[in-house]
């Protein structure tokens, strides 16, 4: 249940904020360019992926806690045979994003992006 931000007030410990109601967005570190660099260095094709040459985007959708944390990581929509499950398994290894902010507190917020899956070489 996202919320839109009022005050400082307003800023609770477990709420969960959308993209649009936030003053400073989360950020990898490096930026989304060290994001995919990451994500390509620890993606390993799964074997039925790879016997059936899939390749696509899986979109994703995870929170970004206050202290930098992913959690609630979830496939949205992926081209099956395990791809989904192993870019779940990927980003758990994460390093700790830079949260988002609203008036200069850290939020929790939804954060959802593609990440593209080319077949194995």
């Amino acid at each position: 249940m996202a919320q839109k931000l009022t005050n400082k007030s307003d800023v609770k410990e477990k709420d969960l904020y959308m993209m649009a109601d936030i003053e400073n967005m989360p950020e990898f570190p490096g930026g989304l360019p060290e994001f995919y660099k990451f994500i390509g260095s620890n993606f390993k094709t799964p074997t039925d992926a790879v016997k059936n040459k899939i390749e696509g985007k899986a979109y994703m959708q995870f929170i970004i806690e206050k202290d930098g944390s992913l959690s609630d990581i979830k496939t949205l929509k992926d081209a099956g045979y395990g791809i989904g499950d192993e870019v779940i398994r990927v980003l758990k290894l994460s390093p700790k994003w830079t949260a988002a902010t609203y008036q200069g507190s850290p939020v929790r917020v939804m954060y959802s992006l593609p990440i593209t899956i080319q077949a194995a070489k």
